[in-house]
């Protein structure tokens, strides 16, 4: 018994039911599933499962084991370095097309406009960029939404929950990979407010978790030295190393990524795996700096000399990099007000998240309607908003040339010899506008009124584009957006402030991701390495606490809240305070399925088909125990086997001594199949004679698994579960005159949704943790305000 929850359905509370539809989960809304737990994934609902990494111990594995050879050991090890160094390669090669294609089919849009600007064909112009990015984005959403929804967003919530033990399916197939790539670049390349590096981090993940498949029958790769990885503990390891190489590959920072993947992504983290993650992503970066040096020929068309977002402020102008003691409380303003633009954007994005997930959930027409009108906006924002602007003059010489130098100035509209400095920032790809802002020695090269305006239309596109049925990353636009924050606030301190804007700018963007993505050190390294200048460090480091801690007091990080909003069942790493007021017993439900040590085999096939359960109690009985006693667990898929391969008993009783499970079994035929897939029942066609025979399940049956005593309190069960990385725990009874199993606890049993639908009295509890609501707020304006009333 994989599940002991009621049905979806009975876990809505009261309060919900009466909400409206757009502000409740969308796990609720979209519940189509009564058995399993029903999240969305990509842009549909579909049926989760959890993963297991508890290691099975039988007499079938553990004659396994005993007869593994040296050979093999050796070869496993030698196997997963191989495997590091090739998803290093493809990641690396992976990341440098995206980049490459963005470049170029950007680039190329970007030039036939600047052409037709020049040639005052202003009509055509705007028509025929604005058609290019419908087009490309009408693209990425149609083959998004028709070949694997799962590839929609930035991938990272699912990225995440995966590592946390959610197995959600089609995530990381082959045909999710392939969207991922092509619509990316087709998505970024439409002008619309997006990135590269989430879908980067799904990708790698992506090539990971194929590696990890253990052969396919389909494609012949059924070697037996591939099967060594058909299980989830080393699937996961795959994952986590994918996962530091994608980021390493989007910002060309490979300490960054492995940081990354250990502070935000993975739920368990041991010494062997930084060392092959940071083998990974040294891979990756060596095979980037290959591909740039080639690219410097100019062999690469517009990809330029710069390429793969790298934003070296560090060769120039480093006196402008100073900053002295009376700057700290510049800086710690920049992280207050970073944290509260932060936190509102990712309140702004849950509820355009929400009415676009209403819109999505009608049908395929109209997710590509939507997609058109955001491409629509967005055309019309980034190509009208610079008619307001004013042309200023040229520079005679500046840090990165004259007027004419690529992506530093646009001239749009002006006459020659100016420039428009809000064209200059709207009419480029996210990681030039981002080189342009983080650019020293340039304070007097945008105008006030141009980086407001643009801040604003970054602040709003972001929010409004990342909901798209599309690939799309929030984690470069989130950059865009804080360099735009930064320059404005170091413009309107003027005077009071000696720092350059483009370290303002820098300082920006670190108090921006601080506020959304909630993350420090992995931010943090990944900005040095971005910037490629290590006096930066302390002040990185305080924005980041600073915006960090202060917008945790409004809400959760970004992706926290679109797993949570997506029905994600993510388990935290610590436990709510009101689940130290609960015992196990309190919140395990019925009915429990069980089995005996030897068991009729039509029971089995009965059970089997009315039941989602993954995993049934094995419960010993006289006369093979002289009480009835938990002999273990056993597994749905390990009952599927012993079906199909029809090892039955004419009577109920165990096999005899005799009988060599070794040679009618191989451990192989128990390996666990890929993500996303499972063995149905269905497929089992017995005949009535078969049905009648028994079947022997100790040797199959997991002798060892973890069990808590009912009297447990939830909390404690909580971190030994996530800890350990189960997805079954089994309850027993404090008296021993009772059933030898009370129930199974699964992830689903410590979700809020279930305990608080059992418990509704904890929902009126202040259990909670510290957050700003809106009540709380009004309440303390009045109260302020009637202390300064009796004080006049």
């Amino acid at each position: 018994m994989a599940s002991t929850a009621p049905p979806r359905e009975d876990l809505i509370t009261e309060d919900e039911e009466q909400r409206p539809p757009l502000t409740r989960p969308l796990l609720h809304r979209s519940a189509t599933n009564n058995i399993s737990q029903v999240a969305m994934v990509g842009s549909k609902a579909c049926p989760i499962e959890s993963l297991d990494y508890e290691i099975i111990e039988n007499d079938l594995f553990d004659q396994n084991w005993r007869t593994r050879a040296k050979a093999d050991q050796v070869r496993y090890v030698v196997l997963k370095w191989t495997f590091c160094f090739a998803i290093g390669i493809i990641t690396g090669v992976v990341g440098f097309l995206i980049n490459l294609a963005v470049e170029n089919v950007a680039g190329f849009k970007h030039a036939a406009v600047s052409s037709l600007m020049d040639s005052s064909s202003y009509g055509t112009a705007f028509w025929v960029f604005a058609g290019a990015n419908l087009a490309l984005l009408l693209f990425a959403s149609a083959i998004t939404a028709s070949v694997s929804p799962a590839a929609g967003g930035s991938g990272i919530p699912e990225v995440k929950a995966y590592l946390n033990g959610v197995d959600a399916p089609n995530i990381f197939s082959l045909r999710t990979f392939a969207v991922k790539v092509i619509g990316n670049i087709a998505a970024v390349s439409s002008s619309l407010h997006v990135g590269k590096a989430g879908p980067m981090v799904h990708t790698g993940a992506c090539i990971a978790a194929i590696f990890g498949q253990g052969g396919s029958r389909r494609y012949g790769l059924t070697w037996r030295w591939l099967r060594y990885f058909k299980n989830d503990r080393d699937r996961r390891d795959l994952v986590t190393i994918g996962a530091g190489a994608g980021v390493s590959a989007a910002f060309r920072a490979p300490v960054g990524g492995v940081l990354f993947a250990l502070e935000s992504l993975s739920s368990w983290w041991r010494s062997a795996l930084i060392w092959r993650s940071f083998f990974t992503t040294a891979v990756v970066a060596v095979v980037l700096r290959l591909f740039v040096e080639l690219c410097g020929t100019g062999r690469c068309g517009m990809f330029g000399k710069g390429g793969l977002i790298m934003y070296d402020v560090s060769t120039l102008f480093e006196d402008l990099m100073t900053y002295h003691l009376k700057d700290i409380p510049i800086v710690v303003l920049i992280g207050v007000i970073g944290a509260v633009l932060g936190a509102f954007y990712n309140f702004l994005m849950m509820q355009v998240l929400r009415v676009y997930s209403v819109v999505n959930e009608r049908g395929r027409a109209h997710k590509l309607l939507l997609a058109a009108a955001v491409s629509v906006l967005t055309s019309c924002c980034v190509f009208g908003m610079p008619w307001f602007a004013p042309c200023r003059p040229c520079p005679v010489a500046g840090p990165n040339g004259a007027c004419g130098s690529l992506n530093k100035f646009r001239r749009f509209h002006c006459p020659p010899d100016h420039y428009n400095d809000l064209a200059s920032l709207m009419l480029n790809i996210n990681d030039d506008a981002i080189r342009n802002l983080y650019a020293t020695g340039t304070n007097d090269v945008y105008h006030p009124g141009s980086m407001l305006a643009f801040f604003l239309a970054s602040y709003a596109l972001g929010v409004l584009s990342y909901g798209v049925v599309a690939p799309s990353g929030l984690f470069v636009p989130i950059i865009l957006t804080g360099a735009t924050y930064g320059r404005l606030v170091a413009m309107l301190l003027g005077r009071h402030s000696g720092l350059d804007h483009g370290l303002v700018a820098i300082l920006g963007s670190a108090s921006f991701l601080g506020g959304t993505l909630r993350m420090t050190v992995s931010v943090c390294v990944i900005i040095v390495e971005l910037t490629n200048n290590l006096l930066l460090l302390p002040l990185v480091m305080l924005v980041l606490l600073i915006s960090k801690t202060v917008a945790d007091s409004f809400n959760a990080s970004i992706y926290d809240l679109i797993m949570r909003l997506k029905g994600l069942p993510y388990l935290d790493g610590h436990a709510e305070p009101y689940m130290r007021q609960l015992s196990v017993g309190d919140v395990v439900v019925g009915p429990l399925r069980s089995f005996n040590g030897v068991e009729k085999v039509g029971h089995i096939m009965h059970v089997l088909r009315t039941t989602g359960h993954h995993a049934f109690p094995v419960i010993d009985e006289p006369p093979f125990a002289t009480a009835p006693v938990l002999y273990g667990l056993v597994l749905r898929a390990h009952l599927l086997v012993l079906l199909r391969k029809r090892e039955f008993l004419p009577a109920q009783e165990r096999y005899p001594k005799e009988y060599s499970i070794a040679a009618r079994f191989e451990a192989q035929d128990f390996d666990k199949r890929g993500s996303g897939k499972q063995d149905t029942v269905d497929g089992v066609e017995l005949s009535p004679e078969e049905m009648e025979m028994y079947v022997d399940l100790h040797p199959f049956t997991n002798a060892s698994p973890y069990t808590v005593v009912e009297t447990m309190s939830l909390a404690k069960a909580l971190v030994l579960f996530r800890e350990v990385g189960l997805r079954h725990l089994l309850v027993v009874p404090k008296a021993c005159d009772r059933s030898p199993v009370v129930g199974i606890l699964t992830r689903h049993d410590f979700m809020p949704e279930h305990i608080l639908g059992l418990h509704p009295v904890l929902l009126g509890g202040k259990w909670k943790r510290l957050r700003w609501h809106k009540a709380a707020v009004a309440k303390y304006f009045r109260d302020l305000i009637v202390r300064l009333a009796n004080c006049g």
